[in-house]
Parts: structure tokens; C-alpha cells; sequence
């Protein structure tokens, strides 16, 4: 009933945005499916509206309930709008974009991209536990986006598998910033606990609590947890009485190897302290570790969903096949006898790779266009259909990179 008596109506305008459906309803506010009338073009609106301070009133404002909520009110308001000035300064392909930010009916709207995909909530349940090599490719590129936002001084504070989306081309999507906080300021008021318990760790519990980079890194081994094992991880609080991470993640040795296994558990520690300190530390650990052998990664079907769930289950699966397949080219390119690239080389490869493409990306819409091409790329300029594997006429950042690679290939193969 909150959702009914809260929402905006449908069909109702902000700016040039009319609202067309009701996303989700959070701690601090809901999410709509709007539509910008000036580009015809779908997006998602954010609208500031914590539900334990404020309501919407008979005009459609927003007003704090009383007297004495007005100040923190007030106060989470102008948080709200400073950090999707922020967020809106972060241009990277695998976390969500803010197109704007503005004020209307006494509160605030963030404007973002509308992605399309799959949630990764939805992906597992109708095809669970994945191979390692899917959780690497969705993984890698999370955290990479990840690592921007806490460059940037803030944190998530909410990642889970229903804030991960992959796209239809089978890339991966960070979304959902609207428990988003800074990292770096010494305040700790706090609206409200706002967690979902299984991927909070404890510090997330209490305005007291220490939180940092440790504070994403153990919701991203939650969500790495829930995919291998099938199951939510257990909520930080219970695990103070009895810890069953490490049993959950001990039934899945078969499946999954040993040094994946222990990157989750290491992030899943309870005390943040001895949880890895940054992205890239624990993205080292996860990442790095050999894959099992393909006969132990073969896709679990439960027994009971696949007469009744069968059609969602055959287009989740589909999803994940192409997802795998965008993955496993990107991480195992074919190389041509002696001009195989070490792993370093790879890295470093990847990095100024991604440098010309932002570069080049002059609309920032995370891909080239042929105009964006043309001059500055001529091989790519000149083959542009063929490179264009997806045939959606633009140059996506793997497509880019694997140009690249094999340019280099080439190169070594001449010497």
C-alpha cells in the first residue's frame, strides 16, 4: 500500500521525463521507469524520499512527517543531491550513468541510464551456480567499475545479485547508487541502517561502524557466495553465534577451485580488518586463480523448475550462454603461434586500450560510433562492419580491445 500512496502517478511529468512505472521502493527512496520526451528514450529516475522521515502530501510534494524529522530531512536531502553531483562525474561501461540531477515537488531526482538486461538474481535462479570462468568475466569488469567509484571517495553500500545486470550483449552493470555514500568525510549520520542482510557486513550495522572499500568488497563476495553455493549467504549478525561460510563454501570444492573458494571467504571475514583493504588487492586473489577442469562446470538444473519454469529458465540460459561465450573470447582470444601475449603484457594491453577508447568515446555513451572512429582509427574505420561482431553498429570496449591485441599479435609476429 506505501508503494500506492508514495509513488508519483503514472503518466505524471517531471521536467521532460514522464514516469511510466514503479521500479522499486527503497530506504531512501523509489525508482521509476520514465521516458525523456525530448529523446525518446526510456531512463530511470531516482527520487529522494526515505519513507521513516517523509510522505508524499495531497499535491504531490514530498514533507517530512513532523517538525522533529525536518532537519534530518533536510539534511539527507542535501547529501542525496551531492552525491549524484558526484556520481554524475563517473563515466565508466560497467557502472550505471547519471544523466543529471535536479529539484522538484520539495526533494530530488537522479536521472540514469535505463539498463537492459537480465538481473544476476534472476540469471541464478533459473540457471544456478555458473562456471567459474562466467563468475571471473562478470567479475573482473564489476570490480574495475567498482574500483572508479571508491577512487572517487565513495561507496555502494548495497551491492547484491539484484543491483548486477547483465546486458543483452552478456556485459555486466553496476546499478542502483541510491544507498551510495562518501567514503571519505569524517560524518557518520546516518538516515537509517539501510543493508540487505546476508551481503551487510556487521560495520554497516551501526552509524559507528568503520566502513570503507572492505565494507563493498564483503557484499561483492556475498553476491560470489550466493552463486556458487545456491544459496544466501548467512546474515552477518548470526554468523557472530555460528559461522557457516566456510561449510557452504567447502561443499562446492568439486565444482570451483580452491584459490576462487578462498578470495570469497577471505572478503567474507567478519572483521573488516582482515578482509582485503582495496579492489585491487582482493581482485588479484580472485582473479588469478586457474579455473577448474571443464567437466566439473557443468550448469545445475533444479529438478522441481524445469517443467514449470521452463521458459525463463531457457532465456536465462541463453543469457548466460552468450554472456560465456562474450566472456570466454575476451579472457582466451585465439593467438596465433608465437605472438601469444604473457599476462602482464594482456594487462597492460587492456589498460591503454580502455585509456584510447574513453578518449575517443567523446558522447561518453560507452562506445564508438564511426564518426567517433573516422581519423583517429583507420583500420578500424576501414573494416568497421566487420569489426563490429555484434552487428549493432557501434564498437563496444571488448570488440576495441581485441582489435588491439591482435594488432600487437601481428606486430610480434613481423619481428
Amino acid at each position: 500500500m506505501s508503494k500506492t500512496i508514495n509513488a508519483l502517478p503514472l503518466q505524471s511529468t517531471l521536467l521532460e521525463y514522464r514516469i511510466e512505472q514503479v521500479l522499486g521502493v527503497g530506504g531512501f527512496g523509489i525508482t521509476y521507469l520514465g521516458r525523456d520526451t525530448h529523446l525518446d528514450k526510456q531512463v530511470a529516475i531516482k527520487e529522494y524520499l526515505p519513507g521513516e522521515l517523509a510522505t508524499r502530501t495531497a499535491g504531490g510534494a514530498v514533507a517530512p512527517l513532523s517538525s522533529e524529522r525536518e532537519e534530518d530531512y533536510r539534511w539527507g536531502l542535501e547529501r542525496f543531491l551531492q552525491e549524484a553531483r558526484t556520481l554524475a562525474r563517473f563515466n565508466h561501461p560497467h557502472i550505471v550513468r547519471v544523466l543529471r540531477y535536479f529539484t522538484a515537488n520539495e526533494t530530488a531526482y537522479m536521472v540514469m541510464d535505463y539498463e537492459r538486461g537480465q538481473p544476476l538474481k534472476t540469471m541464478l535462479q533459473h540457471a544456478p551456480q555458473p562456471p567459474e570462468a562466467l563468475l571471473k568475466g562478470l567479475s573482473g569488469p564489476l570490480l574495475d567499475g567498482l574500483a572508479v567509484v571508491h577512487a572517487g571517495g565513495f561507496l555502494h553500500r548495497d551491492i547484491k545479485p539484484e543491483n548486477i545486470v547483465v546486458r543483452t550483449n552478456g556485459e555486466p552493470v553496476l546499478i542502483d547508487f541510491g544507498a551510495a555514500r562518501n567514503a571519505m568525510g569524517g560524518t557518520t549520520r546516518s538516515l537509517t541502517a539501510v543493508l540487505t542482510p546476508g551481503y551487510a557486513p556487521l560495520e554497516q550495522y551501526s552509524g559507528e561502524g568503520r566502513q570503507g572499500p572492505w565494507t563493498d568488497l564483503y557484499a561483492f563476495a556475498g553476491v560470489l557466495y550466493r552463486a556458487v553455493t545456491d544459496h544466501a549467504p548467512p546474515d552477518a549478525v548470526a554468523r557472530m553465534r555460528g559461522d557457516a561460510v566456510a561449510a557452504g563454501l567447502s561443499r562446492v570444492r568439486q565444482r570451483y577451485s580452491e584459490p576462487f573458494l578462498q578470495a570469497i571467504q577471505w572478503a567474507l571475514q567478519l572483521d573488516e580488518k582482515q578482509r582485503p583493504q582495496s579492489v585491487e588487492q582482493w581482485q588479484r586473489a580472485l582473479l588469478s586463480a586457474p579455473p577448474p577442469a571443464p567437466e566439473q562446470k557443468t550448469v545445475k538444473l533444479k529438478p522441481a523448475a524445469r517443467r514449470r519454469r521452463w521458459p525463463w529458465f531457457a532465456a536465462g540460459l541463453l543469457v548466460l550462454a552468450l554472456a560465456a561465450a562474450v566472456l570466454w573470447k575476451r579472457q582466451h582470444p585465439p593467438q596465433a603461434p608465437g605472438a601469444a601475449l604473457t599476462a602482464e603484457q594482456l594487462q597492460r594491453l587492456r589498460r591503454e586500450a580502455e585509456a584510447e577508447f574513453r578518449s575517443a568515446d567523446r558522447n561518453g555513451d560507452g562506445y564508438l560510433s564511426p564518426d567517433e572512429v573516422r581519423g583517429r582509427f583507420p583500420l578500424i574505420a576501414r573494416e568497421f562492419q566487420r569489426l563490429d561482431t555484434d552487428h549493432d553498429g557501434r564498437i563496444s570496449l571488448p570488440e576495441f580491445i581485441e582489435v588491439r591485441r591482435m594488432q600487437i599479435e601481428k606486430r610480434f609476429m613481423k619481428q
